[in-house]
């Protein structure tokens, strides 16, 4: 198609814009991916050294044990942060609510399908908010409040520092405790309640507003060549959380019993 003259300049114009709206939609940052990809990694071996423990084969104490607990912030902060920022970018992209409805499907159907498959294997501990659970129900937050924008800042940090300040008994039960406003933790396998961590989430959110905006070549830029398996890796975080440990935990149960 030729571009000469004024109708034909108009034409490709048109024709470049569909053309980067499509890209712009479809479009994966590889250094957000390959963060995400990292911290799946660390999951995956803070896992297997929980599946090495509960079979005996080392004796760590993940529930009160300092260097598992700081792990689990770290990889649980990880994965909130990048979910915020992955709502920046949705949203920068023009993702609409069906689009957002689909996605929001697939971890909430996760989030119930690891609760099921639990409660038989650890029935006084399987999981009824972990951070599957509190992903769905601040993703949702996340898509109303984004017009804030920095005032996502220090809403993260009131969300972050209420659990501190605020506590009462009536968020101790299993139906009440998704709040996070407990006076003790819940005895559970995983527990990741909307307050702190819903801060967590809306600082990524707010960071990812603020990059796309005035620094988008810290994400839009490829990443290198070596960490590109993390990219990959981070692509499919939702299949690899909901995969690895049945995997993990079954070899290592079969080796229990091979041994």
């Amino acid at each position: 198609m030729s571009c000469a003259g004024p109708g034909g300049r108009r034409r490709c114009a048109i024709v470049a814009r569909v053309q980067t709206a499509a890209t712009s939609t479809s479009r994966r940052y590889d250094r957000l991916d390959t963060l995400r990809g990292l911290a799946i990694v660390w999951m995956a071996t803070f896992h297997f050294s929980f599946d090495l423990s509960h079979f005996g084969f080392t004796h760590q104490n993940f529930y009160t044990g300092t260097v598992w607990i700081v792990q689990r912030t770290c990889i649980v902060s990880i994965f909130l942060f990048c979910a915020g920022f992955g709502q920046a970018i949705a949203l920068r992209q023009n993702l609409g609510w069906s689009r957002f409805w689909r996605r929001w499907a697939q971890v909430a159907g996760c989030a119930l399908l690891v609760s099921v498959c639990l409660l038989p294997i650890f029935p006084r501990s399987y999981i009824t908010f972990g951070v599957l659970h509190c992903m769905a129900v601040a993703l949702v937050v996340m898509r109303l409040t984004a017009g804030a924008r920095l005032w996502l800042l220090p809403l993260g940090l009131a969300a972050v520092l209420a659990p501190h300040f605020i506590a009462h008994p009536f968020f101790d039960t299993r139906w009440t405790n998704w709040v996070g406003l407990v006076t003790r933790k819940p005895y559970t396998e995983d527990y990741v309640p909307l307050l702190p961590w819903m801060g967590v989430m809306w600082w990524g959110l707010a960071a990812g507003q603020w990059v796309l905006t005035h620094r988008p070549g810290w994400v839009a830029g490829p990443a290198p060549r070596a960490v590109m398996p993390l990219a990959a890796l981070g692509r499919w975080s939702l299949t690899f959380y909901m995969v690895h440990q049945p995997v993990l935990f079954g070899l290592t149960f079969l080796f229990t019993q091979l041994r």
